[in-house]
């Protein structure tokens, strides 16, 4: 018992205590990558407006108000209102709901497509050639160009718009995606599972999958931004949701007419795209980091 002290005792309790709880990892993870904390932060703060829009906004966003047209920010219209006097508030704010809807579908469904081209590509080397040329191909055409062409060959929705800008994110995915499990099937863990004699399905899950979610997930932020930007420029342009949809790029392009007189019209939707962009791409930077440990060793 002499050889024991109480020094030693209390050196090792920290070993047998329990793992600290799930939100003081979050605190410190946030702590560690301001990117996280702050882009998860806006996110969450555009996210309410747009659920919160019916209650949040003054006024119906298409209810017409000839009588008060082109007037500046007031009591009553907090952002003015555009040149058939709509309010511009309750508008940018039902506009969240189309930037968020679209940027978070198209993140989605580009990653669950491009992923499985990826796997496919990467692992059935027959297929590989094929499906790698008609990404090369579609990659070789500018994302917003290549959205304009789909779009005119449908009708102008938020579904279609989701669709069209899908289709010019995947290769990104796919190639991303293909390059990781190429790798991947060179480790020993995945050799001594073919030598085990895994079926191609449970080692492609089991394995390979979980290998490559991480990366996967930081560029699905990067997605998620670009299809807000292409959005609002279809939109903008007149190639994307009717008109009378309440979107950050309609509210800009019915105001670029009247952007030397009435420049409130442009720039306040502006800046809120500006914002959810930002915040999407510091929480893709911020997780980038903390997923790699490369790049965290470099910070610590």
């Amino acid at each position: 018992m002499s050889e024991i002290t109480l020094p030693e005792e209390a050196e090792a309790l920290p070993e047998i205590l329990p793992a600290p709880a799930s939100h003081g990892r979050i605190v410190g993870l946030a702590l560690r990558h301001p990117g996280i904390a702050i882009g998860g932060a806006l996110i969450a703060v555009m996210t309410f407006l747009a659920i919160a829009a019916p209650w949040l906004g003054t006024v119906d966003p298409e209810a017409l108000d000839p009588a008060n047209m082109l007037i500046g920010p007031s009591a009553g219209h907090w952002f003015g209102t555009d040149m058939l006097g709509r309010d511009i508030y309750s508008r940018v704010l039902y506009g969240a709901r189309v930037s968020l809807v679209v940027g978070f579908a198209v993140a989605a469904l580009s990653s669950v497509g491009g992923m499985a081209i990826g796997l496919v590509s990467g692992f059935i080397r027959p297929l590989d050639p094929v499906l790698m040329r008609i990404m090369d191909g579609v990659m070789a055409i500018p994302a917003i160009l290549l959205a304009i062409a789909l779009m005119a060959l449908t009708q102008g929705s938020v579904g279609n718009v989701i669709i069209a800008i899908t289709v010019s994110q995947i290769p990104q995915v796919a190639r991303l995606v293909r390059g990781m499990v190429l790798g991947l099937r060179e480790q020993p863990f995945v050799e001594a599972a073919i030598a085990a004699g895994t079926r191609t399905p449970r080692l492609i899950w089991r394995h390979i999958v979980p290998n490559t979610l991480a990366p996967v997930i930081v560029q699905a932020t990067y997605v998620c931004a670009s299809a807000m930007i292409i959005e609002a420029i279809l939109d903008f342009i007149g190639a994307g949701t009717p008109p009378v949809v309440p979107s950050w790029g309609n509210i800009m392009a019915e105001g670029r007419a009247l952007w030397q007189v009435k420049p409130f019209i442009v720039f306040i939707p502006a800046i809120f795209l500006s914002v959810t962009v930002l915040a999407v791409n510091l929480l893709g930077d911020g997780m980038r980091d903390a997923l790699d440990p490369r790049q965290g060793g470099r910070r610590a």
